[in-house]
């Protein structure tokens, strides 16, 4: 009896951690870009764009206009970001968001 009500209860705990990631709001910023870069496939001009995370899907609009889209991944750093800010790789490849006052980065895959 114990068994199956322990086995129940680890079930339960199980749903419960795979529904909360479900109902995390998107996070929305406003980056700037200094320099030309690449996120993904696309191609991206110096400018001001709207970012969306949506679990690990990332959007980035100019306007109304979706320019790019690719996957990443959250992890965590050791020390709280100043501001928010965008860190391109030396091929112009966005590498990573940072949001300022969190430990938190967005990576993206490519």
């Amino acid at each position: 009896m114990k068994s199956n009500s322990f086995l129940r209860s680890i079930a339960l705990l199980a749903a419960i951690a795979l529904a909360v990631p479900l109902f995390a709001k998107p996070i929305t910023r406003t980056i700037n870009i200094a320099q030309a870069a690449r996120l993904g496939k696309a191609d991206l001009k110096a400018g001001e764009y709207r970012l969306q995370i949506d679990g690990n899907k990332a959007t980035v609009q100019k306007g109304k206009l979706v320019v790019a889209e690719s996957e990443g991944r959250w992890e965590d750093r050791s020390t709280k970001s100043a501001y928010d800010s965008v860190l391109v790789g030396e091929g112009g490849q966005v590498k990573e968001v940072r949001f300022a006052g969190q430990t938190r980065v967005f990576v993206f895959n490519e």
